[in-house]
């Protein structure tokens, strides 16, 4: 397998991961039990989870009223998405071993 499949594959797990934890959150938050840390929500977002967590906050209708996830969700991912389009059409090249 090439690097470029270990990173894709890399990407969908942890979007996944974001995407049921802010349902398990959510979940949770209803039943008024034990809760993920909101750290630990942006800490997905920021390994690469932005996608899935944003996503997962829109369909679980979870932390939306909350400012700083609305906006700061969305604004992570716009930077991931930004830093990669950066690399891609960066003059210099980059050599996988």
């Amino acid at each position: 397998m090439g690097v470029i499949t270990y990173i894709v594959s890399y990407l969908i797990i942890i979007n996944l991961i974001g995407f049921v934890i802010m349902g398990v959150d959510k979940l949770k938050a209803k039943k008024r039990a034990w809760r993920i840390p909101e750290s630990t929500l942006f800490v997905v977002a920021l390994i690469g989870g932005s996608l899935g967590t944003t996503i997962g906050m829109h369909v679980f209708h979870h932390k939306t009223r909350h400012w700083y996830f609305l906006y700061g969700m969305p604004a992570i991912l716009l930077i991931q998405i930004a830093i990669v389009v950066v690399l891609i059409y960066s003059p210099i090249q980059f050599t996988i071993l």
